[in-house]
């Protein structure tokens, strides 16, 4: 009996009614084709398997104008643009020049430029997903060949790789540190919307900590804000309670910012604190801050290394990584709670 033969590109033009050149450039990005004549090629390879060569797209990796493209949320939030300069020198080092556009944290935005490095021919798609993004879109790509890892949070609708830090057991061992202090009423700032991720997945480690110590579940010690000072007014919220919270989890860096912002505001200097995330001069601060520190460097490389090996050939399936977080003990995590 023999063995089943492999669909090719002819079989996928053939299916279609194009000819073989059209559904290369399809596949390659290689010149213009119709919007309809596009979706019935990428219809037809889903639907065929067909499984491109990859070592002619392998072959760009040595060119001078070969790029991997990288969507981040936010350029001005440092820990991504640490992240970025983690993919950077991994990938810089195998002649690929590192391509970065910032989403503004819109999923409009992310697939505008996912589109645009699409249409520049990009040897690989590296994405920090926005709070609302679908990667559905990006199936055809997936089936065509296209190595895409998603950094920090995974993709929504689309199995692919992904490298991401160790966010509930990081938020577990942060807030369980201040309940190891004494704390019974330990308050969680965080990002919004509840939806995204990296907030859920630090939320439920909050959870995680409290119902182990034997602690209940209090929803008015819950609030949320994404920048600094909204972050700053939700910590205010929280202190001004009839019956306050005697210690803070900050779910992110910029909820550090504004939680250490309320206390030196509000002249409070009794109230522990542990953030996710470090921050720099943290331990410039007034009480130094206690972090539970991810690795934004570490990740960018492992998701540049994953990048790598599929460019090399590697067609394992998708896969999702984790990246350690550390307890960063410096002080204001142990300010024990009052008698």
């Amino acid at each position: 009996m023999c063995a089943m033969r492999r669909p090719t590109m002819t079989d996928v033009a053939r299916e279609v009614g194009v000819t073989a050149k059209t559904v290369s450039r399809v596949l390659n990005g290689d010149g213009p084709v119709a919007v309809e004549t596009r979706e019935r090629v990428m219809e037809a390879v889903r639907k065929l398997g067909y499984q491109p060569n990859l070592m002619a797209r392998n072959m760009r990796v040595g060119a001078r104008d070969a790029a991997i493209g990288l969507v981040i949320p936010e350029m001005g939030n440092p820990f991504f643009g640490t992240v970025a300069g983690g993919v950077e020198s991994a990938v810089r080092a195998r002649g690929l020049t590192l391509i970065v556009g910032n989403s503004s944290e819109t999923a409009e935005l992310e697939q505008s430029l996912i589109a645009t490095f699409l249409a520049r021919r990009v040897s690989a798609l590296m994405v920090v997903p926005s709070a609302a993004g679908d990667h559905r879109h990006l199936r055809g790509e997936r089936v065509a060949g296209l190595p895409i890892v998603f950094l920090d949070r995974p993709a929504v609708g689309l199995t692919a790789d992904s490298v991401v830090s160790a966010n509930r057991e990081g938020a577990r061992e942060g807030v369980a540190h201040l309940i190891a202090h004494g704390h019974r009423r330990v308050g969680f700032v965080g990002d919004v919307p509840a939806a995204l991720y990296t907030r859920r997945e630090r939320f439920q480690g909050y959870r995680d900590a409290l119902e182990a110590a034997g602690l209940p579940f209090d929803r008015s010690l819950v609030e949320t804000g994404h920048d600094q000072e909204a972050a700053a007014g939700a910590t205010m919220r929280l202190l001004a309670l009839d019956d306050p919270p005697t210690a803070l989890f900050a779910g992110n860096n910029l909820a550090s910012m504004g939680a250490v912002v309320a206390l030196s505001r509000a002249r409070r200097k009794d109230v522990a604190l542990v953030g996710f995330d470090d921050l720099p001069l943290a331990e410039c601060l007034d009480p130094p801050l206690t972090v539970v520190a991810q690795d934004p460097a570490r990740m960018g490389a492992t998701a540049a290394e994953l990048v790598l090996a599929r460019l090399d050939g590697d067609r394992s399936r998708a896969r999702r990584t984790l990246v350690p977080t550390r307890l960063v003990v410096r002080g204001s995590g142990e300010l024990p709670a009052p008698r």
